[in-house]
């Protein structure tokens, strides 16, 4: 607030201001901040949680674990039970697989609807191609990458050359390669005892304290640590921060935006082949069925997992504990006697939340 005081001395007029120390003389008006009002926004117990959540975010999806294992626990006690445990692990494998995958992708304010059906396609080449076309089973692993490598390719092709929405390229990849798995499979399963060892590997297991752990939950857990170490360690991983945070000022910086967001779809893919390795160890079986519920389960993992929708932030470990969250809700729901359907209710009520939050999050001063 500026106060002006005047005084006349014959014909001259001098003026005397002075500037008011009040932090709202700087407001809105003026261009400036209304630095009362951000001081009291900062020092409620609301925004210091919000500013705590925005600094931390895998420290939401932590508390949400830690209460929904202590409710389920309370409402079955064979929640605890070793071998209930290790089911949980094995179905996480899956989810948090393909996880980080859909993390990659959301990173860069994108989203990928057809994760579930390039996981299929990889599985059912895997399989078909080991048991039927009589490939050694490495070479089968090997067809199954390359056929991820193509399909995220392809996403990654449609998106930064035609400028196509993520949204909309997906959803109609989505359709492409779960029709291409049907046409490969003629809608038919591979079981288990056709497929070589080698394929089923991933579904042995080794106890843990009396929970058995496959090791395609190890291979997952590879996974973790090698993508968390690269995004948080390499240039490329900060790249694709940057292009998430802000795609124009990322390539004003020198960054290659279309590069980033291709090699992204194509990581992405690689990921997804490996997780249909993991999936073939889990049930024992490549089934062009398999996938139905996995798109949802990713993207509830990635956003419960602290990663922003609109892209730029989150981390690898928070979708971990994202996968967590999911396979404890659908395994405490179906101990707790609730349909599949609630099951499936539950899921996206936690997106809904989850979204919501994460809203709430980014309104943060700073």
């Amino acid at each position: 607030m500026v106060s002006a005081r005047t005084k006349k001395f014959g014909d001259k007029v001098t003026t005397n201001t002075s500037q008011s120390s009040t932090p709202a003389a700087a407001g809105p008006e003026g261009g400036g901040v209304d630095l009362a009002t951000e001081f009291l926004d900062r020092s409620t117990p609301l925004s210091r949680i919000r500013n705590l959540l925005h600094r931390y975010p895998a420290l939401s999806p932590g508390i949400v674990l830690v209460v929904a294992v202590i409710v389920f626990g309370v409402i079955s006690p064979r929640f605890f039970l070793a071998n209930n445990l290790s089911l949980i692990t094995q179905q996480v494998a899956v989810v948090g697989t393909l996880a980080i995958a859909q993390t990659l992708v959301i990173l860069t304010a994108g989203i990928d609807l057809s994760v579930g059906a390039i996981m299929v396609l990889s599985s059912m080449v895997i399989a078909q191609t080991a048991s039927q076309n009589h490939v050694p089973a490495a070479l089968a692993l090997v067809l199954g990458l390359l056929v991820g490598l193509a399909a995220g390719a392809l996403n990654g092709v449609l998106v930064t050359r035609l400028k196509l929405p993520p949204f909309i390229v997906t959803l109609g990849t989505l359709n492409i390669f779960l029709a291409l798995t049907l046409l490969y499979s003629n809608s038919a399963s591979v079981i288990g005892q056709n497929i070589p060892a080698l394929i089923t590997s991933t579904g042995a297991t080794f106890n843990v304290g009396g929970i058995g752990i496959t090791y395609g939950v190890v291979a997952m857990l590879v996974l973790y640590i090698v993508m968390a170490f690269i995004m948080g360690k390499t240039a490329w991983g900060r790249h694709v921060y940057a292009v998430g945070d802000d795609k124009e000022s990322a390539r004003l910086a020198g960054i290659r935006v279309n590069r980033v967001l291709l090699s992204v779809y194509v990581a992405a893919g690689a990921i997804l082949a490996i997780g249909a390795w993991i999936q073939i160890g889990r049930a024992d079986a490549a089934s062009p069925n398999a996938g139905n519920d996995l798109n949802l389960d990713s993207i509830t993992a990635v956003v419960i997992g602290g990663t922003s929708l609109f892209g730029g932030r989150g981390t690898i470990w928070g979708s971990l504990l994202g996968a967590l969250i999911v396979g404890v809700f659908r395994n405490g729901l179906a101990l707790a006697g609730l349909d599949v359907l609630y099951q499936t209710l539950a899921v996206g009520v936690l997106i809904i939340v989850a979204v919501s939050l994460d809203q709430w999050i980014r309104k943060v001063r700073k």
